[in-house]
């Protein structure tokens, strides 16, 4: 290899070497004979690369994106920051107070996982699984899901255009978005059938285990015994407030564990004096069942005071914490998984459904079905055990 060659791999292999000492993929690498081995293919690919290349290599532009392929090949929500974005965080840049109520991960370009209930991108028409391809004209492909979503943001009234691909479809859609202030959805509940209460949980924060126990009473005086809790779509929120509200329908057992790197896993528990709803529950999940939400239907299922009817959850439940390397760039780096009762990860694993109802494929452009068919199934089967 050329001197040149020499001191440019020592200078991309560095921050790979220092996200392995931190504890990436290559971390458990370090235990093992053959450790070294991705190391010296890294080396003989840029040397490669340096060499042989049929024009003068871009080492800033080399070294991004080897540090993004190692990213890409964790989780979605791992991801590595250049210097400017790390900058920007620390300064705690505003990304505005407007919002299209998208959740979005990543898979290949960004992809929807949910759109809240009666915001922009709802009435949009998005829909979990849409690809969005461009926001604003700018590619998604190498977009991670942390500056998505600071894209997503800006100031209330201003549009921002999507590029979007749903299903098969050859061509992508533009739609265009206008960002509005979301003030915190509250949970509402009806009268789903003679004696069956009906609760839509939009998304969990501090007040929503109020909301259930006040929407609850209101149900309980219109005669309602049992009770369908709608979260499909619900992607928003924070895991610890799914818990709490997990405590409303189990009394003193386990509702699941946080399991971080390299330490024991942490109970969090209900107490004796906890799970004072006791009707029997459905939920209805879908693959926009998200986070919180999959931590709340995890605690109750795996209490066995629920059933889950739809379709499987999305599979995200964890937590990120931001390490930095020596260049000011850093990673975004997924460090803690919530575990199930029975001490399974949520985390790109998602809930399976004891009844399975697939959602209705809806074209782009065309209305929503009027028909519930996950809603009607949760019914019958409450029907059915009445009769039983």
């Amino acid at each position: 290899m050329k001197v040149r060659g020499r001191v440019l791999v020592l200078a991309v292999s560095l921050p790979v070497i220092a996200f392995a000492v931190i504890g990436g993929f290559m971390g458990k690498a370090m235990a093992r004979d053959d450790s070294y081995q991705y190391l010296r293919i890294f080396e003989d690919v840029v040397s490669l690369i340096v060499d042989n290349y049929v024009e003068e290599v871009n080492v800033d532009k080399v070294m991004h994106g080897a540090m993004h392929g190692l990213a890409d090949g964790l989780d979605p929500d791992s991801a590595f920051l250049d210097a400017q974005q790390v900058q920007a965080l620390d300064k705690a840049a505003p990304a505005g107070e407007g919002q299209t109520g998208l959740e979005v991960t990543r898979q290949y370009y960004l992809r929807v996982i949910a759109a809240r209930d009666g915001s922009p991108a709802a009435r949009a028409g998005l829909m979990p699984g849409d690809y969005i391809r461009a926001i604003d004209g700018q590619s998604t492909r190498d977009t991670t899901v942390y500056e998505g979503e600071r894209l997503l943001r800006g100031k209330p009234g201003t549009p921002v255009s999507l590029t979007v691909l749903r299903g098969s479809a050859a061509e992508p859609h533009i739609v265009e978005v206008v960002r509005e202030n979301l003030p915190a959805a509250p949970v509402k509940g009806r009268i789903a059938a003679p004696g069956i209460g009906y609760l839509r949980i939009v998304e969990f924060d501090k007040a929503t285990a109020g909301q259930i126990k006040s929407e609850l009473a209101s149900l309980t005086k219109a005669g309602a015994s049992r009770l369908v809790i709608d979260v499909r779509g619900t992607a928003f929120g924070d895991a610890e407030a799914g818990l709490d509200a997990a405590k409303l329908f189990v009394k003193d057992a386990v509702l699941g564990y946080r399991q971080d790197r390299g330490k024991e896993k942490d109970p969090f528990s209900s107490s004796a004096g906890d799970g004072g709803v006791t009707m029997p529950t459905t939920l209805l999940t879908d693959n926009g069942t998200s986070g919180a939400a999959e931590v709340f239907a995890a605690a109750l299922w795996g209490n066995k005071r629920t059933t889950l009817i739809g379709e499987r959850t999305f599979g995200r439940a964890a937590k990120q914490k931001l390490v930095r390397l020596p260049d000011g760039s850093a990673l975004m780096l997924t460090h803690l998984v919530y575990l199930t009762p029975a001490s399974v990860a949520i985390h790109e694993r998602g809930l399976v459904p004891d009844i399975a109802v697939a959602q209705a494929e809806v074209d782009f452009g065309q209305p929503t079905p009027t028909e519930d068919p996950t809603l009607e199934k949760a019914i019958e089967s409450f029907t059915q055990k009445t009769a039983a």
